[in-house]
């Protein structure tokens, strides 16, 4: 039952990463694609914007599909939680702890999540 419960935490949460990779790089599912990322993040005065747009989309799906499929999985656990720790410094850190004012909660969840696995293990169904 572990493994199962694993499988599913990982494929929930490791290919709505990708999705949101996706979103920022390729605009897919609705997303403002690379362009209109890079443009959100200059707006916050993330610079140089289009490298970090660049950086935010591959981890996001690099590391959201590579935690999917329960391969490297500590590797992907880094990417996500570099991604989660960007979005709490320059978007919800200052809004304090709780998500319904735009706070760092949920981002903090999905750290102890990603990491959480990583540390346990990918279970036994993973790719290699």
């Amino acid at each position: 039952m572990i493994a199962w419960g694993l499988l599913i935490i990982r494929l929930v949460v490791g290919l709505t990463f990708a999705g949101h990779g996706a979103q920022k790089l390729f605009g897919w599912f609705g997303g403002p694609g690379l362009k209109g990322t890079a443009g959100w993040l200059g707006s916050m005065n993330v610079k140089p914007a289009l490298p970090a747009a660049i950086i935010t989309g591959l981890f996001e799906l690099a590391g959201g599909l590579l935690f999917a499929a329960g391969v490297w999985t500590p590797v992907a656990a880094i990417m996500i939680t570099l991604t989660m720790l960007g979005a709490i410094v320059t978007v919800h850190g200052k809004n304090g702890f709780w998500a319904t004012a735009n706070g760092f909660e949920y981002n903090l969840i999905l750290i102890a999540v990603v990491v959480g696995v990583a540390l346990t293990g990918p279970g036994a169904y993973h790719l290699f």
